[in-house]
């Protein structure tokens, strides 16, 4: 599938020599304090401008299954266009949290399933039969124009983005959440597209 996902190039104007693991966490840390300044008192209905956007774009092959996430607070909101998604014959997941140092798995969904309490205050599918997606889309605190992103500090999506290279991921968000550079290191998965309320990003260049 085109558009995947992928670790940093070599050469794509990253520092030559990697931050050491303790400075990179205290960048990531107060990178994130900074997105959830940024991100308070957003909108979460600005999900629906997600849809037109994505759809137009033909990105997502047709039958292709759809994996969302279940909103957290102040996330901008990807319900709509999981509807939107689900009208047009997709089969649609949700991720299930496992332990700390696993991927993500997906479990299929449709509105109106029960959904249970998971870790860190998710809402993942109370059943539903395992299923692999074709297309994610990833919740994010901030991100850049070269597709780096700044999670919440699991790691959950880039083990789950590493594990299905052939998937294709695009980020959402809100515009408000984009900085100059994501503070990153080797194993943070970037993203070659982003979605917010004000179009779709092709990252990279």
């Amino acid at each position: 599938m085109t558009g995947e996902a992928g670790p940093p190039p070599a050469a794509d104007g990253a520092a030559p020599f990697p931050l050491c693991e303790e400075l990179l966490s205290g960048l990531k840390a107060e990178a994130r304090l900074a997105a959830l300044a940024r991100r308070e008192g957003a909108d979460p209905a600005r999900g629906e401008a997600l849809v037109a956007p994505l759809l137009d774009s033909g990105l997502v092959p047709t039958g292709a299954v759809v994996a969302g996430f279940w909103p957290m607070g102040p996330e901008i909101d990807p319900r709509p266009l999981l509807r939107a998604f689900a009208a047009r014959g997709h089969g649609l997941a949700l991720p299930v949290t496992p332990k700390r140092g696993l991927p993500l798995a997906f479990r299929r969904f449709r509105f109106g399933d029960p959904l249970a309490h998971g870790p860190f205050g998710t809402r993942q599918p109370a059943g539903g039969e395992p299923v692999i997606p074709d297309a994610l889309l990833v919740p994010l605190l901030a991100f850049d124009r070269a597709g780096r992103r700044l999670g919440y500090g699991g790691g959950y999506y880039d083990r789950t983005l590493a594990a299905l290279p052939g998937a294709l991921a695009i980020g959402l968000a809100y515009a408000a959440q984009e900085v100059a550079e994501v503070p990153a290191g080797p194993l943070d998965w970037r993203l070659p597209f982003i979605l917010t309320e004000a179009g779709l990003i092709r990252c990279g260049g």
